[in-house]
């Protein structure tokens, strides 16, 4: 089976190519390197000790796109180019609803010309706002996003689908995920965002490897064990397994299937950090912000569905996440 990855040199995405080429898939990348390097190509051949066809394409420029389609006969998309910064969404809105929701038409324009109509597409839980139950499941409706980032999902999420509806030829698995941190056991691949982080775990890193002095902890008087607020956090590397998994899915169904990708746990911004010291050695020092607004006390997935349907569940435990985030980013950051 051949699969073409968008953005695969970035963060999931070539955590994703590696676990693909691993099980066996052909791997064809295309990605317009706005937030990731050209290296990384090298990086995943070097894990998995076989190649990939990269392509240099942004998806706003259509025609940059076609020689993928013309090269190779694709039997499923999995789709994570996009802008993903939410503070630069909020500065920048025309920027993201541009970038992500037009390079997405086109992509799918060119899909539906080669006859390849199936896509997984990496959403997001913002997608659920403020969710009607803790913790989350698929049936939760979805709600107002706080960002022009998360409502790019959204809307993606409802174009997808309405694609699907009106040609059946169409299968889509939405896969919405809670909050990636870690890196592959080989330090070569992981997370380094430019400029400032919006993450927590990268935030962490760059603190420890002593780019920034401290990091900022927004908001100690939630209602959770201590104040600080609790995510689902689940290894770039059982999220990545869990788009290999969907192919499966995708290319045996037409219809539109939604899984949560989450471990099912929540941590709090200090479990992460005193694990990170623990498992680690360091010590990370952090003050109190205030609370940032449309931020949430406490989120976390329930990954039944996932499970149930695709046979796929987290494996990696929040010591091994952050082992694997230094090991990353003593290589790559410092």
């Amino acid at each position: 089976m051949k699969i073409l990855v968008t953005g695969g040199t970035g963060y999931i995405g070539s955590h994703t190519c590696v676990e693909l080429l691993n099980k066996g898939f052909e791997v064809v990348v295309f990605d317009n390197l706005y937030n990731s390097k050209i290296e990384v190509v090298d990086k995943i051949e070097s894990i998995t000790g076989k190649k990939i066809a990269f392509y240099k394409a942004d998806m706003l420029d259509k025609e940059s796109m076609r020689p993928v389609f013309e090269d190779h006969t694709f039997d499923a998309v999995i789709h994570f180019a996009g802008l993903k910064a939410v503070g630069e969404s909020v500065e920048k809105p025309l920027l993201y609803y541009q970038n992500n929701i037009t390079g997405t038409l086109n992509l799918c324009e060119l899909m539906s010309e080669y006859g390849c109509k199936r896509i997984i597409f990496s959403s997001s839980a913002t997608v659920y706002g403020e969710p009607e139950e803790i913790p989350v499941t698929e049936n939760c409706p979805k709600g107002a996003c706080s960002n022009p980032y998360g409502w790019t999902k959204s809307m993606l999420e409802q174009i997808l689908s309405d694609i699907q509806n009106s040609d059946h030829e169409w299968s889509v698995v939405l896969l919405r995920y809670f909050n990636p941190i870690g890196a592959h056991e080989s330090g070569l691949l992981g997370e380094s965002p430019n400029g400032i982080p919006n993450n927590l775990m990268p935030y962490i890193m760059q603190v420890a490897v002593g780019k920034l002095p401290e990091l900022g902890v927004f908001g100690d008087d939630y209602d959770t064990p201590d104040g600080t607020g609790v995510r689902d956090y689940i290894h770039v590397v059982d999220l990545a397994k869990g788009h290999v998994n969907a192919v499966e899915k995708v290319t045996s169904t037409n219809e539109v299937n939604v899984y949560n990708l989450g471990t099912g746990n929540g941590y709090s911004v200090l479990d992460i950090v005193k694990a990170f010291e623990k498992a680690n050695d360091l010590t990370i020092p952090y003050s109190i912000k205030p609370r940032r607004a449309g931020d949430l006390a406490s989120y976390y997935a329930n990954p039944k569905k996932a499970k149930e349907e695709l046979g796929w569940e987290a494996q990696y435990d929040l010591e091994r996440m952050c082992q694997d985030s230094w090991r990353f980013a003593k290589k790559n950051l410092s």
